[in-house]
């Protein structure tokens, strides 16, 4: 049987797969091909005369490079054409390379704190996850993307992408499933990595207060006929870190190779190793009452625990990951205008883990605990093929999309955990490790396979000097195959199979001002398949559901920058809800409702300005147990609110200085899906201090400045439920260009 638990965890591969070795390897054979590629490419030029092209500063189209301060133009993510951000209906947020340096962000949720319509770091700062909720949904396992193809993962089987590697971040808010297939209904990520983009010669190196150092470099060219150009981003760290007990290393390296023999072709190969070796922070999978609320016991105030505590085993703790990918982008536009794309990546990862954490209380003083383990591999292969175009009908423009995409991913798994009750307890106070552990013995040992096979389409019409229609459509078809080996629970061994389908649409209508004013609505319904069964040993339908959403977006004509209101109503059918705690029933649905407002500013060069609102209505509105219908879902608080400021002074002995900072509000939000205890909001500042002279600088970033201890979210108030957040930190970077 699927175990739904595995949901909230991830996880896949089969021996069919490509090797991991043999994949790592091809990416690390890339970065070797750079040079000779170079010299081949001025090679075929000399003999075959092609026109020089010239690289552009925003990687040609403007939806991919680099974002001019904090305020981007144009995204692909939202319509998977480079379009206006104004133009599509739906909310999309993009946080570019400057708004990530300037809040000192070292991971993409991080880099995410300050973006309307998402939760970021909702379990504190996990080291191996970007954790994320966009519009109240939980976007980690289905609804993370990078460079427009899926990041899958189910159990622990997923993929890790540090943000010194990206471009920029961009968030869909709301269904995408017409335009990418089975995703989060809340929203999707998407990672665009940088590529190939002119002369890049840079290297940053930094310390946090914990010791935790880093050197990262970016180094890019471009061959002297313009043709092949290249650029490999990399990053190594290692240390401590605020958690006690936590330390350990981790690097990845990004190699990237663009041909364009013309200005009609170009092709793309882009590469990853990634390699991480630590092992587990504490601060995390503890009780309501120790953490939110004092420990009082016959009297006596034990007060909290202490969120740098770790109640781990040191001796057997690890996290160990190794993962490549190898991938291209490719396009050429013919005579008449059309474009044909063909976009792939095939990624694998191999994850080790062993982590003995904390159950609830044992006693006054005392935690139960865990001893979990696991060994998992993933495999995926994902592809878009897609034809673009332009065509009239009397006074219409049509812009034309078609594709097909498909996507594999495989997890082999194994977990395994020691007996209930046989982990000694630890004291909450006052740690001693040391204590024997009994063996782990496997309950989970699974070989999954998900596919998925889509054909979309998407019309943008624009007439009447203003009016923008955007009609979407899209059909799925699913399979899932699950052969569950023997473990020390079952000796026998089953195999599971599902084949699904459904159709998934958009229709959006906007007006645009000659002031800049933009309003818009949309309707989008989704289709996204589960990997799980209910509590009749039945695998779980896909949810779908539909939202309507009404906005404005506004581009000033006399300042730099972008705005958005959106206000939504979207509703998530055939959610599991829980009968026992091990077991469901899909009866769920949960309704969330909301506004969000968020400006982004330059004022000019030098002056930089963000802000952002986000109020929600989330109910559940059917449940297996009726007396939780009305509620609201624990974790996600209902109201957040975010605004930063950067400025860099210019002229006389402070030329090149520049203070920033933050103010982050982030709501109360309810601990239990009862409605019965909350987690206070919480208010947090940030700063930045920095300097710039022409070819290097210093930057000083201060996270949570007043270094409040605050829990960041709750999923139940009894065992592993609460997360403490990020405490204050300071980090020091230096950065040098040539």
């Amino acid at each position: 049987m699927i175990n739904y638990l595995n949901i909230d965890r991830r996880g896949l591969p089969d021996e069919q797969n490509l090797p991991m070795k043999a994949l790592l390897a091809a990416s690390v054979a890339a970065a070797a091909m750079i040079p000779p590629m170079a010299a081949l490419a001025q090679s075929v030029q000399t003999s075959t005369q092609l026109e020089p092209v010239v690289v552009e500063g925003e990687a040609g189209d403007g939806a991919t490079g680099p974002v001019k301060g904090v305020v981007a133009k144009k995204s692909k993510t939202g319509s998977k054409t480079a379009t206006d951000i104004k133009d599509i209906p739906q909310s999309v947020s993009v946080v570019g390379r400057q708004e990530i340096d300037d809040q000192g962000a070292q991971k993409v949720d991080e880099a995410l704190r300050y973006t309307a319509g998402v939760f970021a770091q909702p379990f504190g700062p996990d080291s191996d996850t970007n954790w994320l909720f966009t519009r109240g949904f939980q976007a980690t396992a289905d609804g993370t993307y990078m460079d427009g193809l899926q990041l899958f993962s189910y159990a622990f089987g997923g993929f890790y992408v540090d943000s010194f590697g990206l471009e920029r971040v961009e968030v869909l808010k709301g269904p995408a499933s017409v335009l990418y297939g089975g995703s989060n209904p809340g929203g999707l990520v998407n990672y665009v990595s940088k590529r190939p983009d002119g002369r890049q010669r840079y290297i940053e190196t930094g310390v946090n207060d914990a010791g935790n150092v880093y050197l990262g470099f970016d180094i890019g060219d471009v061959d002297g006929n313009g043709v092949v150009s290249y650029r490999v981003t990399g990053k190594v760290a290692g240390g401590d870190t605020y958690s006690d007990l936590q330390n350990g290393w981790r690097g990845f390296i990004s190699p990237s190779i663009t041909w364009q023999p013309d200005e009609q072709t170009k092709l793309t190969v882009l590469a990853n190793y990634s390699h991480i070796d630590e092992n587990h922070n504490g601060g995390s999978f503890l009780p309501y009452i120790g953490t939110v609320t004092d420990r009082i016991i016959g009297g006596v105030n034990y007060g909290r625990i202490d969120p740098d505590a770790n109640f781990t085993e040191p001796s057997v703790d690890l996290y160990k990951r190794e993962q490549g990918s190898i991938g291209y982008e490719f396009e050429h536009t013919f005579d008449n205008q059309w474009t044909v794309r063909s976009n792939m990546r095939l990624s694998a990862a191999s994850i080790n883990e062993v982590n003995v954490y904390a159950n609830g209380w044992a006693s006054a003083t005392q935690l139960n605990r865990i001893n979990f383990g696991h060994d998992t591999d993933a495999t995926t292969f994902l592809s878009d093929l897609q034809i673009e175009g332009k065509v009239e009908t009397g006074a219409v423009e049509h812009t034309l999309l078609a594709g097909i995409d498909h996507k594999y991913y495989n997890i082999d798994q194994v977990q395994s955990s020691a007996l209930f009750g046989t982990t000694p307890p630890i004291d909450a106070f006052d740690p001693i490790y040391g204590a024997p552990l009994t063996p782990r013995v496997s309950y989970l040992n699974q070989d999954l396979t998900q596919k998925q096979l889509g054909f979309y389409a998407q019309d943008q019409l624009r007439f009447g000097d203003g009016w923008l229609v955007t009609l979407n459509g899209r059909y799925d078809r699913g399979w899932l195959d699950a052969d569950n080996r023997s473990t020390y629970y079952s000796a026998s061994s089953s195999t599971q199979n599902q084949t699904v389908g459904d159709f998934s649409g958009r229709a959006g209508l906007a007006y645009e001002f000659a002031n800049g004013v933009t309003p818009y609505a949309s309707i989008a319904t989704f289709f996204n398949p589960l990997i799980g069964t209910d509590a009749n040993g039945n695998l779980f339908k896909p949810e779908e559901g539909v939202q309507y959403e009404v906005g404005v977006k506004y581009v000033p004509t006399f300042v730099d920058g972008l705005f958005t209101l959106s206000l939504f109503d979207l509703t998530r059918q055939n959610v599991p809800s829980n009968v026992t705690f091990f077991t469901q029933l899909q009866t769920g649905e949960v309704r969330s409702r909301g506004i969000e407002l968020e400006g982004k500013v330059n004022v000019t060069e030098d002056f930089r300005l963000t802000g952002a609102f986000t109020a929600y209505d989330i109910d559940i509105t059917k449940d297996a147990n009726p007396a939780l219908i009305g509620k609201t879902p624990f974790i996600v608080p209902e109201v957040m609110a975010s605004a930063s400021v950067d400025y860099t002074f210019r002229g006389g002995w402070y030329d090149g200085i520049s203070i920033g900072g933050g103010l982050r509000y982030v709501g109360s939000s309810w601990a239990d899906n009862a409605n019965n205890n909350k987690v206070p909001a919480v208010t947090l500042a940030d700063l930045k201090l920095g300097y710039d002279k022409e070819t290097w600088g210093v930057d000083l970033n201060i996270t949570n400045l007043f270094d409040k201890t605050y829990v960041s979210s709750c999923q139940t108030t009894t065992v592993e439920a609460c997360s403490y957040g990020e405490g204050r930190s300071f980090k020091l970077k230096a950065h040098t260009t040539w």
